[in-house]
């Protein structure tokens, strides 16, 4: 039976290229039967990855079927994965992400769960001494995966381990990592073909505090004007996006990659007590900004209050 390796819903890069590198790890060198598939369509960077490394897009799911082998990358969450998950049989977890529960398996599996910015940081640590064998291809996926997750390192989750294992594929491949960091990013900031739900929900995590329920949406840009400028129409389309997804509430946070800080959408009064309460700022208008704040899982969810 095919091992099927995937991550969460709306697929980031990491969790378009950590399913990829480790499907090629168990196909390669562990002789186990697997192929990368994905829970929606990738991002913009992510595409950018598959297009400029000659990645095959990986097949698009809704669900695995009931009692097909499966590793789960990239998140823990049953929220951020298909209703009937532990339908499946889960083999293994590979995540960077704080342990939700939930989740049930059949016999004892593999976990791997490491505070470190990126899944394909610990993937590489976990293949060791068989990285000799990865092809240039997944080496780069490897690359574009941490750069991501790092935001160049910028983000406050980067650690030693992400920059030395960045830095030692960058030399490897032979890039120059800025400029391709700066492809990457451009690729990411460009969301003009995208409808204001596919924004909303493009990179986010269902979040409960205190009984609200949460659509905690980022976009990572080094264009945020792109964006802002349409936040109007944004703030006009997060209660159906809202309705539609069980939530109470729509949290857009704009990062600003280059001058390191967020934007957050303020479209109403819940949003302006969260933004208050839980970043300790003063709300005078429909958006407020955020010095500093970059990282979702590091300095916003941590700190949201209702």
């Amino acid at each position: 039976m095919t091992t099927l390796v995937f991550g969460h819903k709306s697929p980031d890069t990491d969790s378009t290229g950590s399913p990829i590198i480790w499907a090629w790890y168990l196909n390669q060198i562990k002789g186990v039967d697997a192929q990368p598939a994905l829970l929606g369509e990738p991002n913009t960077e992510a595409l950018f990855m598959l297009d400029h490394w000659k990645l095959d897009k990986p097949q698009i799911i809704d669900a695995p079927q009931a009692g097909q082998d499966v590793v789960i990358v990239d998140t823990n969450n049953p929220a951020e994965l298909p209703d009937m998950i532990n339908d499946a049989n889960i083999v293994g977890i590979i995540d960077h992400h704080k342990l939700v529960g939930g989740l049930e398996t059949a016999a004892p599996i593999e976990i791997r769960i490491e505070p470190l910015a990126c899944t394909a940081t610990i993937m590489w640590k976990m293949i060791g001494s068989d990285i000799a064998q990865m092809p240039t291809e997944i080496k780069g996926a490897m690359l574009t995966c941490i750069l991501s997750d790092t935001l160049e390192f910028r983000s406050p989750t980067t650690t030693q381990e992400d920059k030395a294992i960045a830095w030692s594929l960058a030399e490897d491949l032979g890039v120059d990592m800025p400029a391709y960091a700066a492809e990457m990013f451009a690729a990411k900031s460009d969301v003009s073909a995208f409808s204001e739900a596919e924004l909303l929900r493009m990179d986010s995590k269902e979040y409960e505090v205190d009984g609200k329920q949460f659509r905690v949406s980022v976009l990572e840009t080094t264009s945020p004007e792109q964006v802002l400028g349409r936040k109007d129409k944004l703030m006009a389309a997060m209660p159906e996006v809202a309705q539609q997804d069980g939530a109470d509430q729509v949290l857009l946070f704009v990062v600003d990659i280059l001058n390191e800080q967020a934007t957050m959408l303020v479209p109403n009064d819940l949003t302006k007590s969260v933004a208050e309460k839980s970043f300790d700022v003063s709300v005078s208008g429909d958006t407020v900004v955020l010095p500093g704040v970059m990282s979702r899982k590091k300095q916003i969810i941590p700190n949201l209050k209702v």
